[in-house]
């Protein structure tokens, strides 16, 4: 249980106030670590008996505990049980005082929760600087939870940002997109081959606006922790079917098409159909995007009920997931060398928004190369919830 020297940096460190439990039914034992210890400037709080400790522990909050192993009524490994089932992962380390150097104490004293121990008779030098080094860590685990706690509170500001803005944006670019739709199908009047080739753009870069703006409101809204999934018995099969059908009406301009027949009925599964739609329309999309034109796309639906599962699959003819880009697949933002063949935009968020949807529903999400090209993507779930 003894504890590494204290670096330079952590010497720097300052511990004066810090407050130390000292328990000991010794009087002349308390006298001599009081004596060592209020010269560094620490607040100690003396007890006599493990019920003792216990009372002080709750009443200060002590950043670090002296217990004596022997100790009238319960001794000093018991408390020190109790002290860590009471307080957990905030309890203030134990160091215990013993007459005894030998390997079972130290064994048992580390089994009930100690962080150290501390021989008789002291040595000043030697308490000092066990003392300082585990006061110096605990300092150093608050700061970092302080850390973390800031960071937290950070993201939580950045993810409901992002929803405003998000929300307050997708009204607006619908509204350009509903009006370059409703110039581009000649209501307002004819146009000139210009104006239809301007009104086209607008159309595309609005649907291509708003795409990315419903991506960033479902991260925030996943990252916020507030992805409520509606579940109902929902047929696997048909619900590929919509998104397959639906695909192959933008997949035509490509001359590329989706295929997909089941071999029975399909599962019915305890699901969230749009939540998992989402996930099937960006699965087409991306084989649509990465495939060359004229290639023929390939949906499975499969299920082991050895396993208790069933799993969908998209097949792909593009170029593959590129070597060393594998753990970018399924990140935020994060984007592949390869570019779509026909100059489709990509936000670098769907597959990470695809995870996330996949895991809420208890399944994982695989990408793997196929052996002559393409890539597999698969979703497998269980068959009950």
């Amino acid at each position: 249980m003894a504890s590494a020297p204290a670096s330079d940096t952590t010497r720097s460190i300052d511990l004066k106030g810090r407050k130390v439990l000292v328990v000991d039914d010794d009087r002349m034992n308390l006298r001599i670590l009081a004596g060592i210890l209020r010269g560094e400037g620490y607040a100690l709080i003396e007890g006599d008996s493990g019920e003792r400790a216990m009372q002080l522990y709750a009443e200060s909050s002590p950043d670090l505990v002296l217990l004596d192993v022997m100790l009238p009524g319960i001794d000093g490994f018991e408390t020190c049980r109790r002290l860590k089932k009471a307080y957990g992962d905030d309890c203030a380390p134990v160091i215990f005082i013993t007459a005894k150097n030998e390997s079972d104490d130290v064994v048992e004293g580390l089994g009930a929760g100690g962080a150290d121990y501390l021989p008789k008779p002291f040595k000043a030098k030697e308490v000092l600087a066990r003392i300082r080094s585990h006061l110096q860590n605990r300092l150093l685990v608050e700061q970092q939870r302080s850390l973390v706690d800031q960071l937290s509170r950070a993201n939580a500001a950045k993810n409901k940002f992002l929803g405003m803005a998000a929300h307050d944006l997708r009204n607006p670019l619908a509204s350009i997109r509903g009006l370059a739709e409703f110039l581009r199908d000649g209501v307002a009047g004819p146009l000139t081959v210009d104006q239809k080739d301007l009104i086209a753009t607008i159309h595309s870069a609005s649907q291509s606006m708003l795409e990315l703006v419903n991506e960033l409101l479902d991260v925030a809204t996943i990252e916020a922790g507030e992805l409520k999934l509606q579940l109902e018995a929902q047929n696997l099969a048909d619900v590929i079917a919509k998104s397959v059908s639906l695909t192959n009406l933008e997949a035509a301009k490509k001359q590329t098409r989706a295929h997909f027949t089941p071999a029975g009925p399909g599962p019915v599964l305890m699901i969230d159909a749009a939540k998992i739609r989402q996930v099937i329309d960006n699965l087409l999309s991306n084989a649509v995007k990465y495939s060359p034109p004229g290639s023929e796309i390939a949906v499975q639906l499969s299920t082991d009920a050895s396993r208790g599962t069933c799993s969908f699959a998209v097949q792909d003819q593009g170029p593959g997931i590129p070597a060393g880009e594998r753990d970018k697949l399924f990140k935020d933002f994060s984007r592949l060398s390869v570019r779509p063949t026909g100059g489709e935009k990509s936000t670098g968020l769907g597959l990470a928004i695809c995870r996330k949807i996949v895991e809420a529903h208890r399944g994982t999400i695989t990408a793997e190369n196929l052996p002559s090209r393409g890539c597999e993507f698969r979703v497998t779930v269980p068959l009950q919830p």
